[in-house]
Formats: structure tokens, C-alpha cells, sequence
């Protein structure tokens, strides 16, 4: 999957708001909104009839609700990726997404510019969370260590991707080296990066380190 050509899925029951969303992201180039659907259940068919790289996901639907639908679109399909767009970020929430597989989300109404971020994050295999969103997670895994085996990931913990490109930091290497290291573009190192720093609260690439460092995400042996 190349990260310029993102085929999306947008669920959405609020056609309004789901309009303004197609209209903004159809300017964005490099992203084909493939389909549109307003329930789960018609997103879970398509899902079956076409490939998609990125659901955009309502947190607030009707009939089969958008959690349940997150954790049928991830049992179907494991390599999907769901980014949850919701207007509230209260801790059972937070606790359910990370339990269903979604990789993140977006409050209604959050700029353009930052959104599309968190889907090109998305799909560049790191995850999306806020502040609010990574303490809460935190404790999830803190008080419920079974809990947090049985998630589809370590949400609080960096991926194995972007544990490589720290360790690639912490030895200095520019985004172009690190690229050439991987095997990816600059462009995608820069994405996890702006994720790793979101992530961990980081304000630059030195802080990001010893954060890790010290919260045991980050095993720097050779």
C-alpha cells in the first residue's frame, strides 16, 4: 500500500457533516474516497466487497453502533485501518476503541490540516491519540494488564516501526538516512516522527528519546 494513494471509506450518519467531509478531503490529492455508508451494517458489506487503507469511522451511529462496528470491520479485516472521529473523549470511550482495534481518533470539528495527519499516521502503521486519550490509556494498561494483551495493540507503546526509527534517531541519523535505512520516503519517516513526538508528549526528537528511554519503550542495545 503507498501511502500517496489512500482508498478511504467514510461512515457517517450525519450526511451533512459527512458531505463536509468529502468535499475537503476530495482536495487533498493522493486520496480516493472510495465509498460512503451511514450504518455499520453497510459499512461492514462493503468492506467485504472492496479493499480499503483508511476507515473514517462515526463513533455515534445508529443500529450497530460505531464500537461494535470497529470490532467486526478489525475482525474481518486485522490489517484495516480505523481512524474513530467522535465528539466526546470520556474514559470508557477511550477504553472500548482501544479494546476494538481502532488505531485512534479525531474530535468533529478538528482542522483539516490535522486530521488528514492522523489518517496518513494511521495508515503509516503508528496510532492517533491525544493527551487525554494516551493518560487514560496508560492507566488502562497500568491496572488492567490482561486487558491490554487481549488489544489489538500496545497503544501507549510505540509500533515496531516507529521503536525502529526512534532507535535510528537516538543515533542521530537524519529523516533521509533513516529513510534510506528502511526502505521508505523521507516524507513517511517525517509522518512518524510528528506521530512518535504526538505520541509521547514529546516537544522535539532528544525529549522523545529519553522518554522512552525511561518509560521502557525504547530498547537501545545493539
Amino acid at each position: 500500500m503507498s501511502l500517496d494513494r489512500l482508498k478511504i471509506l467514510i461512515v457517517e450518519d450525519d450526511e451533512l457533516f459527512r458531505l463536509g467531509l468529502v468535499v475537503r478531503l476530495q482536495r487533498e490529492p493522493g486520496i480516493e474516497i472510495l465509498a460512503e455508508a451511514n450504518d455499520g451494517e453497510t459499512a461492514i458489506d462493503l468492506a467485504k466487497q472492496q479493499l480499503f487503507d483508511l476507515v473514517l469511522l462515526d463513533m455515534g451511529l445508529p443500529g450497530l453502533g460505531g464500537i461494535e462496528t470497529c470490532r467486526q470491520l478489525k475482525q474481518n479485516h486485522p490489517k484495516l485501518a480505523i481512524l474513530a472521529l467522535t465528539s466526546r473523549t470520556d474514559r470508557s470511550l477511550i477504553s472500548r476503541l482501544v479494546a476494538a482495534g481502532a488505531q485512534g481518533y479525531c474530535l468533529k470539528g478538528v482542522g483539516a490540516e490535522t486530521l488528514i495527519l492522523a489518517m496518513r499516521s494511521v495508515i503509516a502503521g503508528a496510532s492517533w491519540w491525544d493527551a487525554t486519550a494516551t493518560a487514560e490509556i496508560h492507566n488502562l494498561f497500568q491496572n488492567n494488564p490482561t486487558q491490554a494483551d487481549g488489544a489489538t495493540a500496545t497503544i501507549e507503546s510505540l509500533t515496531r516501526r516507529e521503536q525502529e526509527i526512534l532507535k535510528l534517531i537516538s543515533t542521530h541519523k537524519t529523516d533521509r538516512e533513516i529513510a534510506e535505512i528502511l526502505y521508505i520516503t523521507p516524507g513517511t519517516v517525517r509522518v512518524h516522527v510528528h506521530t512518535i513526538l504526538h505520541k509521547l508528549g514529546a516537544s522535539d526528537r532528544k525529549q522523545a528519546v529519553a522518554i522512552a528511554i525511561q518509560n521502557y519503550l525504547l530498547d537501545l542495545s545493539p
